[in-house]
């Protein structure tokens, strides 16, 4: 275990200055009488120090459940119909969606046809279970909330339940952490195996490390033991809990639909601190948190919350700021990566369905007894001009149809078909290659209507795949 961790965490500060980025805190942080962390601490006019406000989400407010052992999909319920904004608006004269009440009709900022055309995908893939949200990350204004479940018609709520595993989706978290930390996006980190599951013994340094990665390509190609040695060199469970918190887990988020809290818990011990920093923990994650994520780097580090009633004032608000534009500019380099030739190229390398300046992240992960298997995908477009953010997320069984990448792509085509250009510059098109045989190899393309089932990667229940 590394020195660091048996030290106050007051003294992590000092440390850090006299040994650079070893297992250090992010830059900006202050220690609290209450064991909390402190941001954005100011000096006074007096001299004298502003109390700073202590950041929520360290703690998660209830016990996170074991994946393994209890996961908390086994436990879905469905939203009762009172609380189904969506479900209950209709379309009014204008071809808006409106939510009736006493004091009138309240527009929602649901894009109608980008809503029907997701529900209608789900349907027409017969997917177990799915949900896909649109929003606009530089407004939080959510744009399409589409779900359904053919393995159980009715229920409804799945957009807004933090009910499925954050699998590599996480690595979002650990990689801001580790830029903060002073990893650079281009330094390497040779290894062996882990595309399946995690063991200490992979964690040390071998003759038998026949490759490398630097964190860039980490990411982009969802390597869980570059992700696992860099959390386990460079991240105390502080560090990690903060950089979760930042992203709003273990926080509420406020809406109009009620929204479950995504759970995160990071473990004191090494080598589980080491598996979770990789996508292995128990984290938990709802799609409007994950478009959320995604519209935070696509925002240049700013955290909007997501707005389903339009707004009187067309000024956003400020949002606030979690990333600095730094670290979110490398987060957003190493996501287009995932992209142009990582474990989402050849879905977004599709002919004719391509997505002019995408960047994104995958993350898959499955439970063994009874097997379900989880995929993700969470990405906004375009790069330089973010328009859309998005995230989606399907649970199949062991024969299925389509994954999330696949449908996360076609959510940001057709958003971005549908939805009026802001900006006035024209997007680069994403690189081209050969294909690869990564995450969603075997997904069905729109055009082709599909008739029979595939069968999935039987992946083990510590399964991390990209």
């Amino acid at each position: 275990m590394h020195p660091s961790r048996a030290l106050p965490l007051l003294l992590l500060l000092p440390l850090f200055l006299l040994l650079g980025p070893v297992r250090a805190e992010p830059p900006g942080l202050e220690a609290v009488e209450d064991g909390g962390l402190a941001v954005g601490t100011d000096e006074g006019t007096d001299g004298g120090t502003e109390a700073a406000e202590v950041l929520p989400g360290l703690v998660p407010p209830a016990p996170v459940p074991s994946r393994k052992e209890d996961p908390p999909f086994a436990h879905l319920r469905p939203l009762p119909r009172q609380q189904d904004v969506l479900a209950r608006a209709k379309r009014d004269a204008r071809g808006r969606l409106v939510l009736p009440g006493s004091k009138g009709e309240v527009p929602l900022t649901i894009e109608p046809g980008l809503q029907e055309e997701l529900t209608a995908i789900l349907r027409r893939y017969e997917v177990p279970y799915g949900a896909v949200v649109v929003l606009e990350p530089s407004t939080g204004r959510v744009l399409a909330m589409a779900e359904h479940s053919a393995a159980s018609p009715g229920l409804r709520g799945l957009s807004t339940r933090a009910v499925f595993p954050a699998a590599s989706i996480f690595k979002i978290v650990t990689g801001s952490a580790l830029l903060e930390a002073g990893v650079s996006p281009v330094d390497e980190t040779c290894f062996h195996g882990g595309k399946r599951r995690l063991s200490e013994k992979l964690l040390e340094d071998s003759t038998r490390d026949g490759r490398c990665h630097s964190l860039a390509e980490a990411m982009a190609l969802s390597a869980n033991v570059v992700f696992a040695k860099l959390t386990q060199r460079y991240l105390s469970p502080e560090a990690l809990r903060l950089a979760a918190a930042r992203f709003h887990f273990n926080r509420e988020i406020t809406f109009p639909v009620p929204t479950d809290v995504s759970l995160a818990a990071v473990p004191e011990e090494e080598f589980p601190l080491a598996e979770t920093g990789a996508g292995f923990g128990d984290v938990y994650l709802s799609p409007l948190h994950g478009a959320l994520m995604a519209a935070v780097v696509a925002n240049g580090g700013v955290w909007r919350a997501p707005i389903l009633f339009e707004p009187e004032a067309d000024t956003p608000s400020p949002g606030e700021q979690v990333l600095t534009p730094e670290v979110a500019r490398h987060l957003t380099d190493m996501l287009e990566e995932t992209v142009t030739r990582g474990t989402a190229r050849r879905i977004f390398r599709e002919r004719g369905m391509r997505v002019p300046g995408a960047v994104g992240k995958t993350g898959t992960l499955a439970d063994r007894n009874p097997f379900r298997d989880y995929s993700w995908f969470v990405g906004f477009a375009p790069r330089d001009e973010p328009r859309l953010a998005v995230a989606a997320v399907i649970v199949n069984e062991p024969l299925w149809r389509i994954r999330a990448t696949w449908l996360g792509r076609e959510a940001l085509r057709l958003g971005l078909a549908r939805i009026p250009r802001r900006a006035t510059t024209e997007d680069s098109s994403t690189a081209e290659g050969p294909p690869s045989e990564e995450d969603g190899a075997l997904e069905a393309p729109p055009e082709v209507e599909v008739s029979s089932t595939w069968s999935a990667p039987m992946g083990p229940s510590v399964s991390a795949a990209p």
